[in-house]
């Protein structure tokens, strides 16, 4: 484990903007910060999610399911990656979990990977994002497969 400094400029930048876009509850400037070929690994579904526009509808949508969202620390690791431990609710269901993000050169989000417990937590943020970035992520895959 090593400090920021680990991160090159342009990564400790976007991860700055990334979390003053959540301390905002506004990603209005996401796709600023993810690159066009960036993948999320969500807690509850087998396959990733591939590009840019997929990203960033499953990251605006953890926005609205998750209530009392707080990160509580940061883990670097050298080639551009960072752990972010974070807490939440979903529901009546309390939850813990960690954002393993990794920045290109750039500083722009290729991989985005979400790890939560307890599996009550999971099974409601699974039925959480379903039903409110479903459609929207299954059109947003549609759109890039017939691109």
């Amino acid at each position: 484990m090593i400090n920021s400094a680990a991160l090159s400029p342009a990564a400790s930048a976007s991860l700055k903007k990334w979390h003053d876009m959540i301390a905002k509850a506004d990603l209005a400037d996401l796709e600023s910060i993810v690159a066009e070929n960036a993948v999320f690994r969500s807690p509850v579904a087998n396959t990733p999610y591939p590009g840019k526009k997929v990203v960033c509808v499953v990251l605006r949508g953890a926005m609205m399911v998750f209530q009392n969202f707080k990160y509580h620390r940061e883990l670097f690791d050298t080639g551009n990656s960072v752990c972010l431990e974070f807490s939440a609710t979903v529901g009546d269901k309390e939850l813990k979990g960690i954002d393993l993000v990794k920045f290109d050169e750039a500083g722009k989000i290729v991989a985005f990977e979400v790890m939560v417990r307890p599996l009550t937590g999971v099974m409601a943020l699974g039925e959480a994002m379903k039903a409110t970035v479903g459609p929207a992520i299954k059109s947003a895959l549609e759109a890039r497969a017939t691109a």
